[in-house]
């Protein structure tokens, strides 16, 4: 069951990112209005960004429903032997009954 603060946390990192995002639009065009655009961006932006990349992390775990066992005691739990042990791969629908008890000429 999604909590409300996974949902939160998701939500506010794409926030953060969108505002990462447009500050380092503006940075880098502000960076060729003055022609050096070989800069690197300043470290608050990429802090942002990772900060931004670590909530939505916390936020998608909380997010996650709870999962669920794969064990084979859990799935005989849900099932019957005879469904799970049907061995299909062993019927034969050829075969020579239809000579045996067919028509007699």
């Amino acid at each position: 069951m999604p909590s409300v603060l996974g949902r939160s946390l998701l939500a506010l990192s794409t926030l953060i990112l969108f505002h990462a995002a447009y500050s380092a639009y503006e940075h880098l065009t502000f960076l060729k209005a003055i022609n050096r655009p070989d800069e690197s961006l300043p470290k608050d932006i990429v802090f942002e960004s990772l900060l931004a990349l670590l909530l939505f992390t916390f936020g998608a775990v909380f997010n996650a429903p709870p999962l669920k066992e794969i064990t084979w005691a859990s799935e005989m739990s849900k099932r019957s032997i005879d469904e799970m042990d049907s061995r299909l791969g062993f019927m034969s629908v050829n075969h020579r009954g239809k000579m045996l008890f067919g028509k007699q000429q």
